[in-house]
C-alpha cells in the first residue's frame, strides 16, 4: 500500500521503463514523456505516456470494508483500489516508419516485462515530485495488462483530445495500485484475562448412523364371524350339434339292387 502520490509514481515509472529498454533495434534519440499527446506531431521520434482513465479496481474494491465500528473509531484504515489505464503513443519519421518502431519496443517490453520492477520504482522515485512517495515499499507490484479497443472506442478516446491528430498508439491497463488513508485505527484492547476449557475426549462416533429397519407388516386376519363367499362358476350354454347323414356306401346301393 502506498500513499497518494502512487498514481503520479506509476506514470514515471512506466516512462522511465520504457525509456530503458528502446534497444537495440532502435539506435536513435527518442524522448519518452508522460504527457498528453501533442496537439502537434512532433518531428523528432517522441513516445508520450498519457494516463487517461482511473478506474476501481472491481476485484479489490470492498476488501477492507467495514473500516469503523458501531460507535465511529477507525478500526481499519481504509485503502482505495485502483486501475490505471494508459494511452501510449508513438511519433517519428513516417517514411522510415518510426511510429512503427517504437510501438513494437513498447508492446516488446510491456510484454517482456510486465510487472513493474522495484529498481524503475526507486529511480523514477528520485524525482523532486515525486520526493515522500512509498510506492517501492508496498508489497502489491504493478502489472501492465494489454487492452483491446475496437474502432468505435479508440474514436471516442481520440475524440476526448480536442484538436489532438490520431497516432499510432497502444491501451495498457495498470493494476493495482492501492492508495492507504491517513486516518490512525485505534488499537484494540489489550487482553484482561485468558481462560483456558480443557475438555475429556470422546470415544469416536460414527458420523453416519445405520437407518433403522423397516418393520415386515403381518397378513391380517380375517374377522371369524365372516364367512368366505364361494362365487359360482358361470355355466356355459351347449349349443347342439347336429349329425351330419352319411352318404350310403356304394356296396349297400350294389346289395340293394340285386335284391329286387
Amino acid at each position: 500500500m502506498s500513499n497518494a502520490l502512487a498514481i503520479a509514481h506509476v506514470t514515471q515509472a512506466l516512462a522511465l521503463l520504457i525509456e530503458s529498454n528502446l534497444g537495440p533495434e532502435i539506435d536513435m534519440a527518442v524522448k519518452v514523456e508522460p504527457r498528453k499527446p501533442p496537439a502537434e506531431p512532433p518531428a523528432e521520434p517522441t513516445v508520450s505516456v498519457f494516463l487517461y482513465q482511473v478506474t476501481p479496481n472491481t476485484s479489490h474494491r470492498n476488501t477492507d470494508l467495514p473500516t469503523r465500528a458501531s460507535d465511529g473509531k477507525l478500526i481499519k484504515r481504509p485503502a482505495a483500489a485502483l486501475d490505471l489505464h494508459f494511452l501510449i503513443s508513438a511519433y517519428g519519421d513516417e517514411t522510415e516508419l518510426v511510429g512503427h518502431r517504437l510501438i513494437g519496443s513498447v508492446v516488446r517490453t510491456l510484454h517482456e516485462i510486465p510487472v513493474l520492477p522495484k529498481d524503475v520504482i526507486e529511480q523514477a522515485g528520485e524525482r523532486p515530485y515525486l520526493a515522500g512517495s512509498d510506492l517501492a515499499e508496498t508489497v502489491q507490484r504493478v502489472r501492465f495488462t494489454p487492452s483491446v479497443t475496437d474502432v468505435d472506442e479508440t474514436s471516442k478516446l481520440w475524440g476526448m483530445l480536442h484538436q489532438t491528430p490520431y497516432a499510432l498508439s497502444v491501451v495498457y491497463q495498470a493494476a493495482l495500485v492501492l492508495i492507504d488513508g491517513l486516518g490512525t485505527p485505534t488499537p484494540a484492547k489489550p487482553v484482561e484475562r485468558s481462560t483456558v476449557r480443557v475438555v475429556p475426549f470422546q470415544p469416536p462416533r460414527s458420523v453416519e448412523e445405520p437407518a433403522p429397519e423397516k418393520p415386515v407388516a403381518e397378513p391380517e386376519e380375517a374377522p371369524k364371524d365372516v364367512v368366505p363367499v364361494k362365487r359360482a362358476a358361470k355355466k356355459t350354454a351347449k349349443t347342439p350339434v347336429r349329425a351330419r347323414k352319411s352318404a350310403p356306401s356304394r356296396a349297400a346301393k350294389k346289395t340293394d339292387g340285386e335284391g329286387n
